[in-house]
């Protein structure tokens, strides 16, 4: 009768090993017999972890994927917060200089383009398309600056180089509040800002991005309203919302005048005929021209952007005849 023999653990324990080297190998063999997957080397056990994952698990997940897709939007936006729906889905948003000057009168208020920034990115997050022309005059207002006397050309030039600044301290907001944005100058800085291209801007839209025009039109003897009239046209906005201090546009200054009355609604031929003090003639005329809808509002009061473009009557509308 053969010998009986011992168990190989049982072996382990006698001690029946003439090194410890011997003792080393037996315990990983013992470790492989009792695990096959220790003896696949680590970097190989993710690939083993995908082939072992179980079938109705990937194919849950697979309909999940699928599921999320079919919901999402064809444009690859997030789906905007249940605020309400918008009624513009592109707009072009003109802030004047004095827009972010604030309370100090001059120069940029960080708390108040801060603001700016948040309204903004409340309406963006709706799904709106979102273009902004800005102005300089808290920096510089051209030809018209108090106490100095300059040729009107080099003070226009002026005046659009203030815009840039005020554009890049926009972009900076907006990007710290989480909105990717491009600007895009008439006059060409390659180290700063784009070139405007009519359909690079209008890409820019597309991809969910905040486009920032700066430097006007590149051209002296034309107000950055005359501007934000020629970009609205070329990238089709639905409408131009010109941001201001009062609420909307009178037939004389509020400021000025405690009996000024407010127009909720107004023409074209109105505003010129009456010379109201809405943007200047070449704009309207412009937008007159190409059926391009003003509503003008005031900027000051907090939600009231998100409130125009959700339809609210808030401000006062420009439309043809």
């Amino acid at each position: 009768m053969a010998p009986m023999v011992p168990p190989r653990r049982q072996v382990l324990r006698q001690g029946r090993f003439k090194s410890a080297r011997q003792r080393r190998r037996f315990r990983e063999t013992l470790k492989r017999q009792a695990d096959p997957v220790g003896a696949i080397p680590p970097i190989l056990l993710q690939f083993r972890s995908f082939a072992t994952i179980d079938r109705s698990a990937m194919a849950a997940t697979n309909a999940t994927k699928k599921t999320s897709k079919s919901r999402a939007p064809k444009n690859g936006k997030s789906e905007p917060a249940k605020k309400g729906k918008p009624v513009y889905q592109r707009i072009l948003l003109k802030l004047s200089g004095e827009s972010f000057q604030g309370p100090q009168g001059f120069g940029i208020h960080g708390d108040t383009i801060r603001e700016i920034a948040q309204e903004v990115k409340e309406v963006h997050e709706l799904g709106v398309e979102v273009a902004i022309m800005v102005g300089g005059g808290n920096i510089f207002r051209g030809a018209r600056q108090k106490g100095f006397v300059i040729d009107r050309a080099t003070g226009d030039y002026m005046g659009m180089l203030a815009t840039v600044i005020n554009a890049l301290a926009l972009q900076d907001s907006l990007e710290k509040a989480g909105v990717f944005t491009r600007v895009l100058s008439a006059i060409s800085m390659q180290q700063i800002s784009e070139p405007f291209i009519r359909r690079r801007a209008v890409r820019h839209l597309e991809k969910d991005r905040v486009i920032i025009f700066a430097a006007g039109t590149g051209n002296p003897y034309f107000s950055t309203d005359t501007a934000a009239a020629l970009r609205g046209i070329e990238i089709k906005a639905d409408v131009i919302l010109k941001a201001t201090r009062v609420d909307g546009i009178y037939d004389a200054d509020p400021e000025q005048v405690a009996s000024a009355k407010l127009f909720e609604g107004i023409t074209y031929r109105d505003v010129l005929h009456q010379e109201l003090k809405v943007m200047d003639s070449t704009a309207i005329s412009l937008c007159m021209d190409n059926g391009m809808p003003i509503v003008v509002f005031n900027m000051g009061l907090k939600g009231n952007l998100l409130r125009v473009v959700l339809g609210e009557r808030v401000g006062s509308k420009v439309t043809p005849a």
